[in-house]
């Protein structure tokens, strides 16, 4: 009994560095930031933007779906993925709070939107370039829309399954990196509401807008999106990293605009001189 105790007691010590301390007085949870407001409004813009670009394509596929196979088997597959992504919010969310320290969660954080910033940045330094086809929401709506016409309708059956399995498939996908950038950024910044609530007012926004044009929104500037995204992903995911690792940023919190300044800056130069070696090559070949 006496050598099970000690096992339990060292036990408990290895992992107490990873469960969360007592609260203090002003009942602030040590696994969570303290709010900013700085990194308030930070988490809400990226947010709010991050999530318009992806409802933004959610919206040119069930617009498809909806008139070419009917409304009421694409918003079940939507409804459905929708429940899917609220019971994974709260089950990461309330994870994320409770059982990673404030130091860990930060690494973990921003190690993951530094990956997710970056491949944003890519893409959007690619396209701006000319080295990468822009994403074109019309042609996208299009496919869509010639995908469903050519499966046939199966009579006698309440629901259309294909168009409940593409809705599904194509609201669960991009929601889920809606959640990522919602939970990452909400929860170490301190603002899980704040960042929850932008990204559902991106979504009724575009959503009602979609709903209202009937019509996929290819006017909305999503290259520029994507790259003023994935600027503010990489930034955040640089201070809250840093901050993780115990480095002491220079200026504190104004470190997130400098940070943002500098990553602004390389992605202009890198589009400049991937735009001017293309412009080079094409001259070489037409010569």
């Amino acid at each position: 009994m006496a050598a099970d105790l000690r096992l339990c007691v060292l036990a408990g010590r290895a992992f107490r560095p990873l469960l969360p301390r007592t609260w203090n007085a002003d009942r602030t949870r040590p696994g969570i930031a303290k709010e900013k407001p700085m990194g308030s409004l930070g988490t809400v813009v990226a947010t709010f933007l991050a999530s318009a670009v992806e409802v933004v394509e959610v919206i040119t596929i069930l617009l498809a779906l909806g008139i070419t196979r009917g409304w009421r088997s694409t918003l079940a597959g939507a409804a459905a993925a929708l429940v899917i992504l609220a019971v994974l919010t709260a089950i990461l969310g309330t994870a994320l709070q409770r059982w990673i320290n404030l130091s860990a969660l930060q690494v973990f954080v921003g190690a993951l939107l530094l990956v997710f910033g970056l491949q944003w940045l890519r893409k959007a330094i690619l396209r701006a370039s000319g080295l990468k086809a822009l994403h074109d929401e019309d042609a996208l709506f299009a496919a869509e829309v010639t995908t469903a016409q050519g499966v046939p309708l199966v009579a006698g059956e309440s629901i259309d399954w294909f168009a409940a399995t593409v809705a599904f498939k194509g609201m669960l996908l991009e929601g889920l990196e809606v959640i990522f950038i919602v939970m990452t950024a909400g929860v170490a910044s301190g603002h899980l509401g704040q960042a929850a609530m932008a990204a559902l007012a991106a979504a009724v926004i575009v959503g009602a807008s979609g709903v209202v044009l009937r019509r996929p929104l290819s006017r909305v500037p999503e290259n520029t999106l994507k790259f003023g995204v994935g600027l503010l992903l990489t930034t955040f995911g640089t201070f809250w990293a840093g901050e993780g690792l115990g480095i002491h940023w220079f200026g504190g919190d104004l470190a997130l605009l400098w940070l943002l300044a500098v990553y602004a800056a390389l992605g202009l130069v890198a589009v400049r001189q991937l735009t001017r070696q293309q412009s080079l090559v094409t001259a070489q070949e037409a010569a």
